[in-house]
């Protein structure tokens, strides 16, 4: 999977279920005017298409490969074949897609009533979680796309996270120097995103 590609575009069939083993997926949903803000990130806790579970219909929102990596995949009717077949595997997709729906509904929330500084250090946790490593690749012109500000508010929060010495940030690149720090000035939404996955006894790393 590398980075930036388009994993399901707008308006497309899906084709294949992803599991991501150490890479990262977005889903995005884009306005009229091209706007994007993330909606959800898939890494190593789950699988990237559950809702294929529920119906086939077009793609509705883009989903792209946030940090490269390796992922397994298989068609959607050899997955809709498995959940057929194997009751404990579609119980498992089951909680994860009641999962990922809590995770949009705080995401939602997130959005529109928490402040930029505190939603960058809940996404640069999720995206340390999700790599399960403490540097990965990202530019703040990214990072503004998904969390839907200016750029330039991005920025102002990462100096000033950086300066606090819980992330450290060189030429594209973020490291989590202090996770527990980060978590400290992080929103609320953080911990509702790891209780979500909890309370279906599927862990977030």
């Amino acid at each position: 999977m590398h980075q930036r590609s388009v994993v399901y575009g707008l308006a497309e069939p899906m084709e294949f279920v992803y599991f991501p083993i150490d890479s990262v997926l977005s889903v995005v949903t884009v306005m009229r005017d091209g706007t994007q803000i993330e909606v959800l990130t898939i890494g190593r806790e789950g699988l990237c298409g559950a809702q294929a579970l529920l119906d086939r219909a077009t793609v509705t929102t883009m989903t792209t490969t946030q940090v490269g990596g390796d992922a397994h995949r298989i068609p959607v009717a050899s997955f809709l074949e498995l959940c057929r077949t194997w009751p404990a595997f579609r119980s498992v997709v089951e909680r994860l897609l009641s999962a990922q729906m809590d995770v949009m509904a705080q995401s939602i929330a997130c959005n529109r009533l928490h402040l930029v500084n505190e939603r960058c250090a809940r996404w640069l946790l999720t995206m340390h979680d999700r790599v399960g490593r403490a540097d990965f690749p990202l530019t703040h012109e990214l990072l503004a796309t998904m969390l839907g500000v200016r750029r330039a508010g991005v920025s102002i929060a990462a100096a000033s996270l950086q300066h606090a010495g819980f992330i450290r940030y060189v030429r594209g690149k973020f490291t989590i120097v202090d996770p527990r720090g980060l978590a400290s000035v992080a929103c609320e939404c953080y911990s509702a995103i790891n209780r979500a996955y909890d309370a279906r006894l599927l862990p977030t790393v």
